[in-house]
């Protein structure tokens, strides 16, 4: 994968994730795709949608803080705020590309911010 590629696509996974453009983030995840969070350990594809694709409504003023790349990996760092109660939060992902789609997320939870 070329420079600046693996960027250009975890860019575009946060945005069909926060615009909630379903059919734009299947293209983008790969079929084998895995995620793993604290909730969830290598769930598939079709259960990242079930389980994880909702929560997408439920968290606003998405910010990506910081980005790396190398090779076919990157690491991010993002805030976002709660719906629900305003509560602001960030997370750190690791993603795995190969061919121009993502095969793999694993996220790790952040604090939330004192008020």
């Amino acid at each position: 994968m070329k420079s600046g590629n693996v960027s250009d696509l975890v860019r575009s996974c946060y945005a069909a994730f926060f615009s909630r453009d379903r059919a734009g983030m299947e293209e983008l995840l790969s079929d084998d795709f895995t995620f793993t969070s604290p909730q969830d350990d290598h769930i598939d594809k079709d259960e990242y949608f079930v389980r994880c694709w909702p929560n997408s409504d439920k968290l606003k003023d998405f910010k990506l803080e910081k980005l790396f790349e190398k090779g076919d990996e990157a690491f991010v760092r993002y805030q976002v705020t709660r719906v629900e109660d305003g509560v602001k939060f960030r997370n750190a992902e690791y993603l795995k590309c190969a061919g121009n789609r993502v095969v793999e997320i694993q996220v790790y939870f952040g604090a939330e911010e004192k008020k």
